[in-house]
C-alpha cells in the first residue's frame, strides 16, 4: 500500500495501479463528492491508468449521476465494486449503466484486485 486517507464520508487505501474505497454507513455520496476524488487521482495517479474498487462494507446511497463525472476521468481504467451483499450488487448493476468504463461486480476484494491489475497493464 502506498497511502492511506481517511474523509469525513470514506476512507481511500491507495496502491500503484488501483485504490480500494471504503465509504461511511449512511452516507449519500454526490456529484459534489466527485472533488476529492480528482485531487487523490492527480496526487496519486497523474499520467498513470488506474482502478477504483469500491469495498462495499457499509450500508450508504450513490447519486448514479456521479458516474457522469466519473467518466470524465481519462485515466481511470476501470470501477470494480466489491459486496456479498444482494442489494448492493443489485444497485451497482445499475450504476454500471451511468458510468462510460470497464465496470465489473465481484464477491471478495481479491478477484477485485487481480480484475484491477489485468486492465491496467
Amino acid at each position: 500500500m502506498t497511502d492511506e486517507l481517511k474523509f469525513n464520508f470514506c476512507d481511500m487505501f491507495i496502491y500503484s495501479n488501483y485504490m480500494v474505497v471504503a465509504m461511511n454507513e449512511g452516507v449519500n455520496i454526490t456529484p459534489a463528492h466527485n472533488d476529492v476524488l480528482l485531487n487523490v487521482v492527480d496526487t496519486y495517479f497523474k499520467n498513470k491508468k488506474f482502478v477504483y474498487i469500491s469495498h462495499r462494507i457499509r450500508s450508504y446511497s450513490v447519486d448514479p449521476a456521479i458516474y457522469k463525472e466519473t467518466s470524465k476521468i481519462d485515466n481511470l481504467a476501470g470501477f470494480a465494486v466489491v459486496s456479498k451483499d444482494y442489494k448492493a450488487k443489485s444497485n451497482a448493476e445499475i450504476e454500471k449503466l451511468f458510468l462510460h468504463k470497464p465496470f465489473e461486480i465481484f464477491d471478495g476484494l481479491e478477484e477485485a484486485i487481480t480484475w484491477a491489475q489485468s486492465i491496467v497493464k
